[in-house]
């Protein structure tokens, strides 16, 4: 048996490895609130349930109370209008597929069921058509704006949709998609309507509160009929819990599961998950209830600063233009044609501390790099755009990442559905990804090949990739 302090030692060392969660300068994956005892609260709330089992809330009512708690806050925060109900998932992406199954599940004489959504919906209603074998009707964005176009949502409804999907804000602009015009097309053709507000829920009301013009997305607008909102996002809850909302509990029944049709229990499930940690759900219970509607005020007030800073800061560097009109804490910036390589700017922050992440070029939407602005910047946005400014210096001394023309020729000549091992093998090494080294420091050269891949190329090789990383 190995010392505790030993695995203790170990893990820190294997972490130091990792990009900075707190500080405010990882601007994707992570949701600092930069108020330690935060963080502090949440580990202690989480090791106080982590044994107990959320399979059955008969066993562990204090589960089933925080459960309850989270759900009426985030319903009273997103319309506050009687009826609605919830369940306390593992993140969006679970909330998301619950959603797509609820609407699946409700409609079972629909031979073909199929999901209309703007090409910016998240991917996870991508994995959720996937798993559950739904037709999946991409609707073409407004290609300046990238917000949806209403009208031709509505036009892609027919009698095979059980639901219609749109953001607030989307992941990859930040932009809020017209939420009621899109669900008054829902409503008319009696078609259920999920805003994906994992992302903006827990922050665009609080943005209203500070007087900022949020057009209305939530409970309040005829036609809605489920929201998710992540609680490890704009509430800054640890990982591991998001909110998925129903206008009416006859709406929530089809995304629960059961089975007496074995010899054991009769299982129960409101989640995809049964048995589930009570820790991530007590360590959210715990921040809400610290943090209140005063504490969240003040972080959106903070987050809402820190981006507007930064925005205004990106439009005035030359050479570099944001996408659309970002409402939330969420920017996209695109070079403007100025002989640099963005992707040389991404690896050029990372070498000054900044990770900005990378976003390949789809449809009418260039090449850009996305910022997740949370309240842990509000201070530092001075430094990230000194430094933003050099990494654009460096990126145009190097000048354009150019793609070796036969490595470029090789790639284009692949077919994924075809791709033997061996190509696999030498596509991995051309692009860098080869061998046990793991990444490299710079990922300019990488990015660059793999923006010539078509996508379907570009998922069979990093999911290649990925099942390498995943190999002991």
């Amino acid at each position: 048996m190995n010392p505790s302090e030993d695995v203790l030692a170990a893990l820190r060392e294997l972490r130091a490895g990792d990009l900075p969660t707190h500080g405010g300068r990882t601007l994707a994956y992570v949701y600092d609130s930069g108020l330690s005892e935060v963080d502090s609260l949440g580990a202690a709330a989480h090791a106080l349930a982590s044994s107990a089992n959320g399979l059955d809330p008969t066993a562990f009512p204090s589960l089933l109370r925080m459960e309850n708690d989270l759900v009426a806050a985030a319903a009273s925060l997103l319309g506050d209008v009687p009826g609605v109900v919830g369940s306390v998932t593992s993140g969006g992406t679970e909330s998301c597929l619950l959603a797509v199954l609820a609407a699946r599940d409700a409609h079972p004489a629909v031979a073909a069921p199929s999901i209309v959504l703007p090409t910016t919906a998240h991917a996870a209603f991508h994995k959720a058509a996937h798993l559950f074998g739904l037709r999946r009707i991409d609707v073409p964005v407004d290609p300046v704006t990238f917000r949806a176009d209403p009208a031709a949502m509505a036009a892609a409804i027919d009698d095979s949709t059980v639901l219609v999907v749109a953001s607030a804000p989307s992941y990859a602009h930040g932009v809020l998609d017209p939420v009621p015009e899109i669900a008054a097309a829902a409503l008319e053709r009696g078609v259920r309507m999920h805003v994906d507000a994992c992302i903006g829920g827990w922050v665009l009301p609080y943005f209203a509160r500070l007087g900022a013009d949020v057009p209305p997305f939530d409970f309040r607008v005829p036609g809605v009929t489920s929201i998710s909102v992540d609680l490890h996002k704009y509430a800054y809850c640890p990982k591991g819990t998001s909110v998925l909302l129903h206008a009416s509990a006859e709406l929530r029944r089809t995304h629960y599961f059961a089975s007496a049709a074995w010899p054991g229990y009769t299982m129960l499930n409101t989640t995809i998950q049964s048995t589930r940690s009570g820790g991530p759900l007590a360590a959210a219970w715990a921040v809400v209830h610290h943090l209140g509607s005063d504490g969240y005020l003040k972080l959106a007030s903070a987050a809402r600063e820190a981006t507007s800073r930064i925005r205004s800061g990106l439009e005035e560097l030359p050479g570099l233009r944001v996408l659309g009109d970002p409402v939330s804490t969420l920017i996209a910036f695109a070079g403007d044609g100025d002989g640099f390589d963005l992707f040389t700017v991404a690896d050029e922050m990372k070498a000054r501390g900044w990770y900005v992440q990378p976003q390949f070029a789809h449809l009418t939407s260039p090449a850009n790099l996305h910022l997740t602005v949370t309240a842990a910047n509000h201070g530092s946005e001075k430094e990230f755009l000194t430094d933003l400014a050099a990494s654009l210096d460096a990126a145009r001394a190097a000048g354009p990442v150019v793609v070796d023309p036969a490595v470029a020729e090789f790639v284009a000549a692949l077919d994924p559905a075809t791709l033997t091992s061996e190509q696999f093998a030498g596509l991995l090494a051309a692009a860098g990804l080869g061998g046990a080294s793991g990444l490299p420091e710079r990922m300019a050269p990488i990015n660059a090949l793999l923006a010539t891949a078509p996508a379907p190329l570009r998922e069979r090789l990093l999911l290649e990739f990925l099942g390498a990383l995943y190999t002991p």
